[in-house]
């Protein structure tokens, strides 16, 4: 099978567990779409163990609804195109639900470290991220998922911050891992957004010279 460029390129779609998971998905009728519409309710539940149970077992609960919130992401392509259950709306459904879920997090963590203007600024930046990923590929070039701070990345960032705050609020009752997060996730899409432009320009210069 051809290499989709506007899938993000995943190593856990070729484990056992996903792929067997997304076969039985394929063959109920549960749909794509839904799966990726879940995503925003694990989402959404994360968020409110951040925002407004931000103590250790809210911290622990909130890195798994992480979690499966990134599984539905995989799983909802796998049985979309793996699957062939993909639709006309599956494109839609792949893209907005993700900005949704990013911003529910990202918001949520400035809140829990106590800065909701620096959880919001990295709202911001993840849909940023993504638009210029996207803006690519309607330019006509394969779309760039590089990072250093793409999806993967940051919900990495997020889940560690809430496992390593949980441990430092147990032991000091302080929220300052929650706080580097939330930098370290900000920065990083900044610069995301800066080597995807500057690759789109790259690539548009070449094409240009052709």
């Amino acid at each position: 099978m051809r290499q989709d460029d506007t899938r993000r390129p995943i190593a856990a779609r070729n484990t056992g567990w996903a792929r067997r998971l997304s076969m039985a998905l394929a063959a109920s009728s549960i749909t794509p779409n839904q799966i990726s519409l879940l995503s925003i309710v694990f989402a959404a539940m994360g968020a409110a163990m951040l925002a407004w149970v931000a103590i250790p077992p809210g911290l622990l609960l909130a890195a798994v609804c992480i979690q499966l919130r990134l599984v539905c992401n995989l799983l909802d392509g796998m049985v979309a195109v793996e699957g062939g259950r993909g639709t006309a709306t599956g494109p839609l459904y792949n893209e907005f639900p993700d900005r949704v879920a990013d911003t529910l997090l990202l918001v949520a963590l400035g809140h829990a470290c106590g800065r909701p203007w620096l959880g919001w600024l990295c709202a911001v930046l993840a849909v940023l991220t993504a638009y210029v990923r996207v803006s690519g590929g309607a330019l006509g070039l394969a779309q760039d998922f590089r990072g250093p701070m793409a999806k993967p990345h940051r919900m990495a960032v997020l889940t560690a911050g809430c496992v390593i705050g949980a441990l430092e609020i147990w032991l000091h009752g302080t929220r300052w891992t929650l706080l580097v997060a939330a930098v370290v996730i900000a920065a990083g899409a900044a610069a995301t957004c800066l080597t995807r432009s500057a690759a789109i320009a790259r690539a548009m210069r070449a094409r240009g010279s052709a």
